[in-house]
């Protein structure tokens, strides 16, 4: 019998998508109040539930969207989504939305944190490094490629596309979408540079010189030390190029690559099968005019 995954979202990544698939007016309270990313990210959960069957979920939080020590190594990171100071710039109807999403998490019981000076993608390493496997990662967000490990049985479950689209990667998917093994796609991200991210990368190396380096030499350490070999068979204008990004790519990968090692809080994994509190669940369901959403899922958890 195949052992049942821990199911580990990104829960911002899910949200967001939510709020921007559907339209504020398909879902509102009676006064008008706007509850799309709520109900969407519901109903993703009870999608991911009945399609899954894992036996334990976790939703991992944004506590510090920026870190500062990734700000410190590359300043750009994340730049252009800055509002002011160092808040994230999220639209004016999701934000009353999260704290709701968050009560209804925890009358069903499903644990949900973050961690003080660490990103949602950084608590999702730390599970899929230190959770029995198999781990499912749900995210949206290309940088968790990186976890994907046939060995542990971590995948993730891209969901670039939606829910009902999502790219279920092993290794091999990973290397078919971008030509290196999932070990080395913080270093290819970090090469090649990702704008929403507001990483630069390497100018002049793209996706398809990056996968080429790393086939022939390594992650970007080893290609950095091949660097000085005059035999290691640089295109002369790549080898230039790589010298001249010597001081960003060391600061790079650090930031591109998700900690495996946060110190988590105390949770309890295990799938709830009934609702926590179902009192107060059906107050929110009332309140917000959650009742469809909240009941599917509830019914995915039961069956």
């Amino acid at each position: 019998m195949t052992a049942q995954p821990l199911l580990a979202v990104d829960a911002p990544s899910l949200y967001f998508r939510a709020f921007h698939g559907i339209p504020e007016k398909a879902a509102q309270t009676s006064a008008g109040e706007p509850v799309n990313a709520i109900r969407g990210f519901l109903d993703m959960l009870a999608q991911l539930i009945r399609t899954r069957h894992p036996d334990r979920l976790v939703c991992a939080l944004d506590a510090s969207w920026r870190p500062a020590w990734r700000v410190a190594l590359v300043p750009s990171y994340k730049k252009h989504r800055v509002a002011h100071g160092d808040v994230e710039e999220v639209p004016a109807t999701l934000k009353p939305q999260i704290p709701i999403l968050l009560e209804a998490l925890s009358a069903i019981g499903i644990p949900a944190f973050g961690v003080d000076g660490y990103e949602a993608d950084d608590v999702l390493g730390t599970l899929a490094a230190t959770q029995p496997g198999p781990v499912e990662v749900v995210s949206g967000d290309r940088d968790l490629f990186q976890l994907v490990d046939d060995a542990r049985g971590t995948r993730l479950l891209y969901c670039g596309r939606g829910v009902a689209k999502l790219e279920d990667a092993d290794n091999a998917l990973v290397e078919q979408k971008y030509g290196v093994p999932a070990r080395f796609y913080a270093d290819f991200a970090a090469m090649r540079g990702d704008p929403s991210d507001g990483l630069p990368g390497v100018p002049g190396v793209g996706d398809k010189t990056a996968a080429r380096l790393i086939t022939r030499y390594g992650g970007v350490a080893e290609i950095l030390a091949a660097l000085d070999d005059p035999d290691a068979g640089f295109a002369p204008g790549v080898r230039t190029k790589l010298a001249a990004s010597t001081g960003y790519l060391a600061k790079a990968l650090p930031v591109c690559k998700v900690a495996l090692d946060v110190k988590l809080p105390e949770f309890d994994p295990a799938l709830p099968r009934t609702p926590k509190d179902p009192d107060a669940l059906l107050a929110l369901a009332e309140r917000w005019n959650l009742a469809g959403s909240a009941r599917r899922l509830v019914d995915a958890l039961a069956g």
